[in-house]
């Protein structure tokens, strides 16, 4: 199934399903208002929503405005952040002189989940000197996680698969991360591709955990990069039970991959500015490639996967 969230007017928006082919879709009215009710309440929705994606691809429903749609779940309970492949933190260790840090669990934050973009809406933000930078991950988001529940467990809570673009503002994270209390004004609002799909959607692509599937980013038009979704060192699996260890989890939790990243990135080339800075820094001593500027304009799409597009151009706040 393709979920998504048509604006009507409310913060949570209203539930639709949408076609394999994004052209059409049907309200989910009577069965969950919105998604968070949906997955409150998922063993009793599943299999009415399943139903109606049956009649979408029988050729029923309305044609789908994409225009109207908002992020698939606008506001959520909580946001996890991982940061799940270990090229990525093995780069920015070498080009900026950091031990590594001493660890086997996943690296996770908690971030900003009260609202979350729409996939085609202008970003605005306050000032091109924070470092505007963006990092392209693919995310889940789960039912009702028990305390303790072991990562050999953790899959059947996994409901629905995502893409984000968890916005960065560089300039700011290293004095907060000095402070020792963690990211606030360096971690704004992530933005979401319209579709949130469940695992069977992605068929052969959904397997140990993990999104098996290239990553597109294009900066200004300019291919950017296409790593690879497979190259988690911890499945979503190890992220859930890590996040549950001491706490429950709510119906509607997200938690994310962190910046896809290959250890092919010479080739395959990477998914945040940042990653490309300290490639370069690592080669010639300095970084040549700049951090965003108001009107650039970033492109991410799963190469044929079924989360839709996100493309968006940086705007000053007014």
């Amino acid at each position: 199934m393709r979920l998504a969230t048509l604006s009507h007017g409310t913060p949570d928006g209203a539930l639709i399903l949408a076609s394999r082919d994004a052209q059409r879709c049907l309200a989910a009215t009577g069965i969950a208002d919105t998604l968070q009710q949906a997955i409150e309440h998922w063993d009793a929705v599943e299999a009415p929503l399943r139903a109606l994606a049956s009649r979408l691809e029988q050729g029923e429903g309305e044609p789908l405005d994409h225009g109207h749609l908002l992020a698939p779940l606008p506001r959520a309970w909580q946001w996890l952040d991982g940061s799940a492949f270990p090229q990525h933190g093995e780069l920015m260790q070498k080009a900026f002189g950091l031990p590594p840090i001493e660890t086997d669990r996943p690296l996770m934050y908690q971030g900003l989940s009260d609202r979350f973009l729409p996939g085609h809406a202008d970003v605005p933000l306050p000032s091109e000197a924070d470092g505007i930078d963006f990092e392209g991950e693919y995310g889940i988001i789960t039912d009702a996680v028990p305390m303790g529940t072991p990562a050999g467990h953790a899959l059947r809570h996994v409901k629905l698969v995502l893409l984000i673009n968890d916005w960065s503002l560089r300039a700011i994270a290293p004095v907060e991360m000095k402070t020792g209390f963690g990211w606030v004004q360096a971690k704004p609002a992530c933005s979401v591709a319209p579709f949130a799909v469940t695992p069977d959607e992605l068929g052969e692509a959904w397997k140990d955990g993990r999104v098996h599937l290239p990553l597109e980013v294009t900066l200004n038009g300019q291919w950017f990069g296409h790593p690879h979704g497979s190259e988690m060192a911890f499945g979503f699996h190890d992220l859930i039970a890590h996040a549950a260890r001491t706490r429950d989890l709510v119906a509607g939790t997200i938690i994310g991959s962190g910046t896809v990243s290959n250890a092919g990135y010479a080739s395959v080339g990477s998914c945040c500015l940042s990653e490309r800075r300290a490639i370069e820094m690592i080669a010639s001593g300095k970084p040549a490639t700049p951090f965003l500027r108001f009107n650039d304009r970033i492109r991410m799409e799963a190469r044929g996967g079924p989360f839709g597009s996100i493309d968006q151009q940086v705007t000053a706040v007014r």
